[in-house]
């Protein structure tokens, strides 16, 4: 009996049809971009229901937040219980006024008013949980103080109460949207001789 013979052809090759290949891919990449965007989606809605993300920046941390005032620096200037960086408070500087300065070094005397105003912004807030409300384009001042309206526990901004009272002036080196109310107020605070427009 003749040996067997071993067949040496081997299947032909598969062509695959470069336009089929090219449209699977697609479908493929597309299906992943679908799937990672509905992941993305997921998160950002829980981060906003439940607060499960971290987030550092300034808007998300304080804007429409309540914090304790537990320490009043001066009319326009006070420290909230909140950690700021590797601070154990967190310094705001009032939108929109500029209360008198204490002296600030040896030989310099306190600004007129100073007193008044740091003692009137005490009263109003110290120990109090205040309400911020923050402006997208500026988030910070000088030295990294954080800029806010800030709102009493009966819905009054401190800022307005201290121009309407007389005790500064209306501050708009940077502008900010509650500047056209706050000039009215400076002027019907010096109409009518408020605080520091009394002498």
């Amino acid at each position: 009996m003749p040996p067997r013979q071993r067949n040496n052809r081997r299947p032909p090759k598969q062509v695959i049809d470069p336009l089929l290949l090219a449209q699977l891919l697609r479908q493929k990449k597309a299906f992943g971009f679908v799937i990672a965007l509905l992941i993305i989606v997921a998160l950002v809605t829980l981060d906003r229901t439940a607060g499960l993300l971290p987030v550092d920046d300034d808007w998300h941390r304080y804007h429409e937040q309540s914090f304790e005032v537990v320490r009043v620096i001066d009319g326009d200037t006070l420290d909230l219980r909140v950690p700021d960086g590797d601070q154990a408070t967190t310094r705001v500087r009032l939108w929109g006024v500029d209360t008198p300065e204490f002296a600030r070094g040896e030989g310099q005397e306190d600004e007129p008013w100073a007193e008044q105003a740091t003692e009137f912004t005490r009263a109003m807030i110290q120990g109090q949980r205040v309400t911020l409300l923050l402006q997208e384009h500026r988030l910070r001042g000088g030295f990294g103080r954080l800029l806010a309206y800030v709102v009493l526990p009966d819905g009054r901004a401190l800022n307005a109460e201290l121009i309407e009272n007389g005790l500064s002036p209306h501050d708009d080196r940077w502008g900010h949207d509650r500047a056209h109310a706050y000039d009215a107020l400076e002027q019907e605070a010096r109409q009518n001789r408020r605080g520091m427009w009394s002498d």
